[in-house]
């Protein structure tokens, strides 16, 4: 089937660009400091030639979080994942067909993997396909973003039967036959989104934990970040393998926001926790909410969901079972996440909930999101320090998939020089006020933005 409202690629080009951290973050037992951004501008034209859109996507490379090697250095990685990215855009430019983005990426991710292992082979290493995901990211959002402003629509309303040549059985399976995503996405963007605010493992909670003051006219504090900022959303880092400092850091960020709340007169906040696939088992999630709950109980109630507590590899750790902990809160998978199959198999180990990602690709997020919705998932985006357009993008996604409460967004914390220009043209996304974002100003053509 085709359709005249079908494009294709006339042109399209890519650049890095290299941008240092304000502050470094740890996560994963892994200290990042700088980002390394990868930038597609594309061309499309639909099939009459009369309607043209330029279409752009940018995403951090993230290679310590979609490659953490053993054996290779970050820089390694790191270069063969922009080494990647960049022969996804070549094929792109040798691509004739027509179609709707969601066919256009699928179709040219069936050769990612042969791709990839050319970009790899000396080095001894396979690239994981969560990497192959984020190198495919800025592509995926360029062609998404260039299909809604050819046709002077947000491209969140061109989802349809009308515009899609394939239901989503096509993609998924048979269960969602004669379905299409905009039934899984929304027509107008939430008019406004609580901020989840990163508290790193290397982050000051109070005056106290500060060496030297950066006095670059931004909070350097949690409670600083607190009262600026109006926060009520704080995602918690865990080291995973230290019971006891896990419990002390998420009582030491209880006592910080408690006492900034309490400068407000605010009694209500929550929390996510995130152990980055470091904790060895199951077990060990259980023993630490059995902790909490004893040393802690307030910052247990206030938790809303747990992120990837044991490794990514969900079919080599098949013990790991998250049925016990997840009576207690809902369990996420971020990194595993990678494919519909992931998502069935996480169901099946007891997860309740996926954390999607711009930075897995457009089309990935869209499909996980129906998906997730279908099976009856906890649904949250996240953040891979998302700065500028590319934090825009991630936010654009949790605007419009109903069931997502909040955006997580922790750029202007470790790296606002990305944010410069963006910050100005969109103030309600990057100022933080009351807590949120307000997503209402993402509802242009194209994925809802444009650098002016």
């Amino acid at each position: 089937m085709t359709k005249s409202t079908d494009v294709r690629i006339v042109d399209i080009s890519c650049a890095t660009e290299r941008i240092g951290y304000r502050t470094p973050i740890k996560f994963g037992g892994r200290i990042v400091d700088d980002v390394t951004l990868f930038h597609v501008t594309v061309d499309m034209e639909t099939r009459d030639g009369k309607k043209h859109g330029t279409g752009s996507g940018s995403m951090p490379v993230g290679n310590v979080w979609g490659w953490p090697s053993a054996s290779l250095s970050g820089e390694q990685t790191l270069t063969a994942m922009v080494q990647l990215a960049t022969k996804m855009v070549e094929a792109a430019a040798d691509c004739p067909q027509y179609g709707h983005p969601l066919e256009l990426t699928s179709l040219l991710a069936e050769a990612h993997g042969q791709d990839s292992a050319a970009v790899t082979d000396e080095l001894g290493e396979q690239m994981p396909r969560l990497a192959r995901l984020v190198c495919s990211s800025p592509l995926e959002a360029a062609i998404h973003d260039a299909y809604g402003r050819a046709h002077q629509q947000n491209s969140y309303n061109l989802l349809g039967a009308d515009w899609v040549n394939t239901d989503l059985s096509h993609y998924l399976d048979s269960s969602f036959a004669g379905e299409y995503l905009d039934q899984y996405t929304l027509r107008q963007t939430k008019p406004a989104m609580p901020l989840y605010h990163l508290v790193g493992a290397l982050d000051p909670l109070t005056e106290a934990d500060l060496n030297d003051r950066l006095d670059d006219g931004l909070p350097e504090t949690l409670g600083e970040w607190i009262v600026a900022d109006g926060l009520t959303h704080l995602k918690i880092k865990l080291a995973g393998d230290d019971l006891a400092w896990d419990v002390q850091r998420v009582a030491s960020t209880e006592g910080a926001a408690a006492a900034a709340q309490a400068t407000r007169g605010r009694k209500q906040w929550f929390y996510s926790l995130d152990f980055n696939e470091r904790c060895e088992n199951v077990e060990y999630v259980l023993e630490f909410l059995s902790k909490l709950a004893e040393v802690v109980p307030q910052a247990l109630s206030r938790v809303q969901y747990i992120e990837q507590p044991t490794h990514r590899d969900l079919r080599g750790n098949m013990e790991n079972r998250m049925h016990e902990a997840a009576k207690i809160k809902p369990v996420v998978i971020d990194e595993s996440l990678v494919d519909y199959e992931s998502l069935l198999l996480a169901r099946e180990l007891g997860y309740s909930g996926v954390a999607l990602k711009a930075c897995k690709g457009h089309t990935e997020a869209l499909l996980m999101g129906a998906a997730a919705q279908k099976h009856n998932l906890f649904l949250c985006v996240q953040d891979l320090t998302c700065v500028g357009s590319s934090f825009l993008h991630s936010a654009s996604l949790a605007a419009r998939i109903p069931s997502v409460a909040a955006i997580e967004g922790n750029g202007r914390q470790y790296c606002p020089a990305g944010n410069a220009g963006w910050d100005e043209q969109y103030p309600s996304m990057f100022q933080i006020e009351a807590g949120t974002v307000g997503t209402h100003s993402l509802d242009g053509n194209g994925l809802g933005f444009y650098r002016q």
